[in-house]
């Protein structure tokens, strides 16, 4: 085994890539599942049946002046990225929160079909003061094509098919907010 320090930029996450395992509370090896527990996957353990701990296991892109690499962020060392350790964060799957969304023609027509997230609040947050009700011509389309039925409006801040903001009106330029450098 051998260690090194260096310094690089972090550059982005590996996607399709877990961000996180279950580890065995006393070593932090890998936990499996046996038929009504987890057990710890380390022969050099002591502990045989184990709770289950969530560690990070984050594959990040990094690089310096002259080489690009991968690198596995594994338990402690992820919590100085998020500032939180992994089992705060997976203790908050399941939980509801009031999102505020921005709905683009870029969200609806891109290659990935995703909606972008700009607020999270607790779920019995005051509704947010959004734009009024409008819908973007090419995103139109696309809503009238889903669930809500035709002419319907989604909505953050109400049922499911009450309003969106119309982001043809407020659409930003194709132009970069910053430049990239590096």
């Amino acid at each position: 085994v051998a260690w090194f320090e260096c310094t690089a930029t972090k550059d982005d996450v590996v996607h399709e890539s877990p961000w996180y395992y279950i580890s065995c509370d006393a070593c932090n090896s890998k936990a499996v599942k046996g038929p009504n527990s987890l057990f710890c996957n380390n022969n050099k353990c002591e502990k045989r049946k184990v709770p289950g701990v969530p560690q990070y296991l984050t594959k990040i892109s990094v690089y310096d002046k002259s080489e690009q690499a991968v690198f596995v962020v594994l338990g402690d060392a992820g919590k100085v990225l998020t500032g939180k350790p992994a089992s705060e964060l997976v203790a908050c799957y399941f939980e509801s929160f009031k999102f505020i969304v921005k709905i683009s023609d870029h969200n609806l027509t891109g290659r990935i079909h995703s909606l972008t997230v700009t607020k999270i609040l607790p779920p019995d947050a005051p509704n947010a003061s959004l734009e009024d009700e409008v819908i973007a011509e090419a995103a139109d389309d696309v809503l009238k094509d889903g669930s809500c039925g035709a002419g319907a409006y989604v909505s953050v801040e109400g049922p499911a098919c009450d309003k969106v903001r119309r982001a043809s009106d407020g659409l930003e330029s194709d132009e970069p907010k910053c430049t990239k450098s590096g």
